[in-house]
C-alpha cells in the first residue's frame, strides 16, 4: 500500500508538469494579454506599459516565461495578481477555505440524505414509497445547480429566511466565536443546500441501483437460507458491496472541489474559488489562472487516490499493486 501511493504521488509531478504546461500555452494564444486594459486607458503611458511588460516579463517568448513561472512555483511563489496588485497566494488562501467549506459541507449532506434514501427504496423496491423518492429524484436529476440555486436566491430574497452573499453579517467581529461559526454556517447554507439539491437525486439512484443489485444476488439468498438475521444480511453483506462503487464517486467529488461550485458561487455571491477563477479568466490574470489551476489538479489527483485508497480497504478482494 506505501508503495502504491508512494508510486502515485511521483506520477502527480509529470501529470502537473503537463497539464500547466498546456494551461499556459492556450492562455497566451488567446487574443489580448493581462495588460490590456491598461493599454485601452488613455492615462497610461506606452512607456509604462513597456516597463510593466519587462517587470512581469511579458517581453520573453512564451516557453521562457512558463519556466520562470515553474521556478517560482517550486519557491512557493505563486506571482502577483494584474488584476487585484496583491500577492495570489494571499488572494487564493480566504476563497479556498470558503470553496472547501462549502463542498464539504455539500457532500455531507447530500451522502447522508441519498444513501439512507436510496436503501429505503431499495427496500421498498415498486411500492408507492420507491415510486415516490424516484419521481422526486428524477426532478432534482433534471434541474441543474445554478437553477436551483436562482430558485433559492429568490426564495431567500422574497421570504429573507437565509442572508445572500458574504460569509458573515455586519459587525460580527463583535460576536463570540460560536457566534461568528453559526453566523457563517448560515451563509454558507444557501449555496450548500443549491449544490445538496441538486445531486441528491443522482446519488440516491446508484445507492438504490447497487443496493438492489446486491440484494438480488446469490449470496444473500444462501444467507437468508441459512437464517442469518436480517439486520446483519442487509448491513453487513448487501449494503457493504452495495457501498463500495459509491466510494469511487466520493473520490472524485473531493476532485471536483473547485469546478463543482463554480456556477453556484457566482449565482449566490458566495466569495469562493469559483468567482475568483472567473474573474481571473475574464481579466485574463495570467498567474491567478495558473494558480488555480494547479490546484484543481493536485485536488483531481489526491482525490483519486483517497478513493482507490478507500476502496482497498472496504473490499478485501481489491489489491493495490
Amino acid at each position: 500500500m506505501k508503495r502504491y501511493i508512494l508510486r502515485r504521488l511521483i506520477h502527480l509531478v509529470p501529470l502537473l508538469f503537463g497539464m500547466t504546461f498546456i494551461s499556459f500555452i492556450i492562455i497566451h494564444i488567446a487574443p489580448g494579454d493581462p495588460l490590456t486594459k491598461l493599454k485601452m486607458n488613455p492615462e497610461v503611458s506606452p512607456e509604462t506599459i513597456e516597463l510593466m511588460k519587462k517587470t512581469f516579463g511579458l517581453d520573453k517568448p512564451v516557453i521562457v516565461q512558463y519556466f520562470y513561472w515553474l521556478k517560482n512555483i517550486l519557491t512557493f511563489n505563486l506571482g502577483e495578481s494584474f488584476t487585484y496588485h496583491v500577492p495570489v497566494s494571499s488572494l487564493i488562501k480566504q476563497r479556498l477555505v470558503n470553496t472547501i467549506s462549502l463542498s464539504i459541507f455539500s457532500i455531507f449532506l447530500t451522502w447522508i440524505i441519498s444513501i439512507p434514501l436510496g436503501v429505503y427504496a431499495g427496500l421498498r423496491d415498486k411500492r408507492w414509497q420507491e415510486k415516490l423518492l424516484s419521481f422526486i429524484a428524477y426532478i432534482g436529476i433534471s434541474l441543474p445547480s445554478f437553477f436551483i440555486a436562482m430558485l433559492l436566491v429568490f426564495f431567500a430574497a422574497k421570504t429573507m429566511v437565509l442572508p445572500i452573499g458574504g460569509t458573515r453579517s455586519l459587525f460580527s467581529e463583535n460576536l463570540s466565536i460560536f457566534a461568528r461559526f453559526m453566523d457563517y454556517m448560515r451563509h454558507l447554507l444557501l449555496p450548500g443546500l443549491s449544490l445538496t439539491l441538486a445531486g441528491i437525486g443522482s446519488l440516491y439512484r446508484l445507492t438504490k441501483n447497487n443496493f438492489l443489485e446486491s440484494f438480488n444476488s446469490p449470496y444473500v439468498v444462501t444467507a437468508y437460507a441459512k437464517g442469518l438475521p436480517e439486520h446483519k444480511i442487509l448491513f453487513k453483506h448487501v449494503l457493504r458491496n452495495a457501498i463500495n462503487p459509491l466510494i469511487t464517486i466520493f473520490g472524485y467529488e473531493l476532485s471536483g472541489i473547485l469546478s463543482g461550485a463554480a456556477l453556484v458561487e457566482v449565482i449566490t455571491n458566495w466569495p469562493g474559488m469559483g468567482r475568483l477563477i472567473l474573474e481571473a479568466v475574464l481579466s485574463q490574470d495570467i498567474y491567478l489562472v495558473m494558480a488555480s489551476l494547479l490546484i484543481s489538479g493536485i485536488l483531481l489527483i489526491l482525490g483519486n487516490l483517497f478513493a482507490d485508497i478507500m476502496i482497498a480497504f472496504a473490499d478485501p478482494r481489491v489489491r493495490l499493486r
